[in-house]
């Protein structure tokens, strides 16, 4: 434990126990979630082969980028609003549920129009075209951001649950009858369905009911007022999260975005944490904020100490060993992407550090700081795309990664002062892992 004073520091801090409980919740619903999707996805990889596969990949990357326009920035801003004004729980509910049914319809028709004119492969669009299709179905996470703010997680984890284990059984069932890869498609969107019942009726089990959610449209006006930031942000974020391998199929080949994907699906596996702690944490963050500064910083500061003592011994080990664990999961035929897991693993740190700062612009008010951010990001990894997956090819698109976290990170609090307190408290985050790392090293020399 003499390692993990952040954690400790944490723990010790008033009111955090409620929010740990609620974190495991999430937690053990997460790396479940992880443990059977590596398994499958490893099973679907290797049935489908590297080609196959990076059509599928490259299908759920069109969809990611057209994806923060179905949920309009609107899941943090929603827990806020609930964690304040909880007697008006049906009216946020229902109005941000119309707002995102409305939101999905519009992206089904985006996509189409640009599937027109952009996609000639008829096969590659519908399995497009059915993947987005779930994104109406994930209008139901309303009520999962409900519980979220009464930090009841484990309400909605068994929904969760069930509807991995269906899909997971499906695919492997897929496979079993060696089904063409459409079926897989299908199967995307069919979770998206199982998990909206489930929501649905996890919800009536606590005596609540959809039917008295309501829409009303001055409180439309004021979350889209509030949450516009962190649409053109959540744009910018799909940009430079799935670009990449959309740029890959259209400069390279389906093949190389296949050996890509397989690395940065393991890459990515670690990205639950940040959302999961930072999250369940939230509303004590907010809470911190109306009773004093000391507190709210105290927390503040212990979120980034937690994050980094997560995520850089993570990346150590698995930077160290991608060849084997590439080769042991995927097989010889996936071997191109051991080099770029070495590489694209190093962008976690920052993906970590991130999700600790983009709430608390939230808790400021700064959205608008966010979307900098990840606009900066976006357009620095297309730009090293462009330049670099020419000369180096996949391992260019992880090195564009890497920069582009690295650039979203520092840039904008170099810039704009107000925001340059998050630069302190990731770099004092920093140093006691980093001195802890040094003495190890020493000590084992010696």
């Amino acid at each position: 434990m003499a390692l993990f004073p952040g954690a400790r520091k944490v723990l010790a801090l008033p009111g955090f126990k409620k929010y740990f409980a609620n974190t495991s919740w999430l937690m053990v619903e997460k790396i479940f979630k992880i443990v059977v999707v590596l398994f499958v996805g490893v099973y679907v990889a290797r049935y489908l082969g590297p080609e196959r596969f990076g059509i599928l990949s490259y299908a759920m990357s069109i969809v990611v980028l057209f994806s923060a326009l179905s949920s309009l920035g609107l899941d943090t801003i929603l827990v806020r609003e609930l964690v304040n004004w909880p007697e008006k729980q049906d009216e946020f509910l229902g109005t941000a549920f119309i707002l995102k049914l409305a939101g999905s319809g519009v992206v089904l028709i985006l996509l189409s129009i640009v599937l027109y004119f952009v996609e000639s492969d008829r096969q590659n669009n519908l399995i497009i075209f059915i993947i987005a299709v779930g994104l109406i179905f994930q209008s139901f996470n309303v009520i999962q951001f409900y519980f979220e703010a009464k930090v009841l997680a484990r309400f909605t984890v068994a929904a969760q649950i069930v509807a991995l284990i269906v899909i997971s059984i499906t695919k492997l069932f897929f496979i079993w009858l060696g089904l063409p890869l459409i079926y897989f498609a299908w199967a995307i969107m069919l979770e998206s369905l199982i998990l909206a019942i489930g929501l649905a009726v996890v919800y009536f089990k606590q005596k609540l009911n959809v039917l008295s959610w309501r829409f009303k449209f001055q409180t439309a006006v004021g979350l889209l007022k509030d949450s516009w930031p962190l649409i053109l942000s959540g744009i910018c974020l799909s940009i430079y999260m799935r670009i990449d391998q959309v740029m890959i199929k259209q400069m390279l080949d389906s093949q190389a975005v296949g050996q890509y994907a397989a690395a940065v699906r393991l890459s990515e596996a670690c990205y639950f944490v940040p959302v999961i702690i930072c999250g369940s944490l939230f509303p004590a963050v907010i809470s911190a904020k109306k009773q004093s500064k000391e507190l709210y910083h105290a927390r503040l500061q212990k979120l980034y100490d937690m994050m980094v003592w997560i995520a850089l011994p993570f990346v150590l080990v698995v930077a160290f060993s991608a060849n084997r664990i590439v080769l042991f999961l995927y097989g010889r035929e996936f071997s191109r992407a051991g080099p770029v897991l070495t590489i694209h693993i190093w962008a976690s740190v920052f993906v970590f550090a991130l999700s600790v700062r983009g709430k608390w612009l939230l808790a400021e008010n700064l959205q608008k700081y966010n979307f900098y951010s990840t606009l900066t990001g976006s357009i620095i990894n297309i730009i090293l795309n462009i330049i670099l997956i020419p000369v180096y090819g996949i391992l260019g698109a992880a090195l564009a990664t890497i920069f582009a976290r690295i650039s979203a990170f520092y840039m904008i609090p170099l810039v704009f002062k107000n925001v340059r307190a998050s630069l302190t408290c990731f770099h004092i985050a920093l140093v006691s892992p980093i001195r802890a790392i040094v003495n190890i090293l020493i000590a084992k020399k010696e």
